[in-house]
C-alpha cells in the first residue's frame, strides 16, 4: 500500500514537472514570436520593399542577437524560421563569434529571405553556416540597417543585418551559424 502511494506522489510530480515545462516553452516561443514581429517592423521600416519581398517569398527566417566584442566577439539569440506556404513556424538558434580589432556590444536583428523552397527546408534542416565573413564598421546608438543596398546574399536567399542599438568600432573576421532549436520544437 505504502509503495503505491510513493507510486501516485511520483507520478503526481513528474506530471506537475512536465506541465511546468510545457508552459515554460510555449511562453519562451511567445517571447521568441513577439520579438521576431518586433524586428521584422524594424526591417520593413528601415526598408519598405521588403515587407512584399517577404510575402512573396517561400518563407523566412529572423534572428535577435546580442553580443559583446574586445578583440574575440561573440554573440547569440533565438529566432523563428517561417514557412509563407505552410504557415508553420520552427524555432532556432543563432551564434556569431568573431576576431579582429574590434570592440562594442551590440543588439542585432538577422532577416534571411529564402528564394525557394529547398532553401528554407535545408536551412531548419541541416543549420546554416556562414564562416569566414569580413566586416567593418562604426556606429553608436540610433537605429542603423545593413538592409537594402547593404544585404548580402547567400545560396536561396539574401540575408538582412539591423543594428538596433550598441556600439561596435573595429574590423573583424567572424561566422554566423544557425540551427534548430530542439528545446523549442
Amino acid at each position: 500500500m505504502q509503495r503505491r502511494h510513493l507510486l501516485f506522489i511520483g507520478a503526481t510530480l513528474l506530471s506537475m514537472r512536465t506541465g511546468a515545462f510545457a508552459q515554460d516553452k510555449a511562453a519562451k516561443q511567445s517571447e521568441i514570436k513577439a520579438k521576431a514581429a518586433e524586428a521584422l517592423q524594424g526591417f520593413y521600416k528601415a526598408d519598405p520593399k521588403l515587407k512584399d519581398a517577404v510575402a512573396k517569398a517561400p518563407g523566412y527566417a529572423v534572428f535577435t542577437t546580442y553580443g559583446l566584442s574586445f578583440g574575440l566577439g561573440g554573440a547569440g539569440g533565438k529566432g523563428v524560421a517561417h514557412d509563407n506556404k505552410a504557415n508553420t513556424d520552427v524555432f532556432m538558434s543563432i551564434a556569431q563569434a568573431s576576431a579582429g580589432l574590434q570592440v562594442g556590444a551590440s543588439d542585432t536583428q538577422y532577416l534571411f529571405v529564402f528564394s525557394d523552397a529547398k532553401a528554407l527546408a535545408d536551412f531548419i534542416e541541416k543549420g546554416w553556416d556562414a564562416s569566414a565573413g569580413a566586416a567593418a564598421g562604426a556606429g553608436a546608438g540610433g537605429s542603423a540597417a545593413t538592409a537594402g543596398a547593404g544585404a548580402g546574399g547567400f545560396t536561396g536567399g539574401k540575408q538582412y543585418a539591423l543594428t538596433k542599438a550598441g556600439l561596435q568600432v573595429g574590423v573583424a573576421l567572424s561566422g554566423l551559424k544557425a540551427w534548430k532549436d530542439k528545446d523549442l520544437n
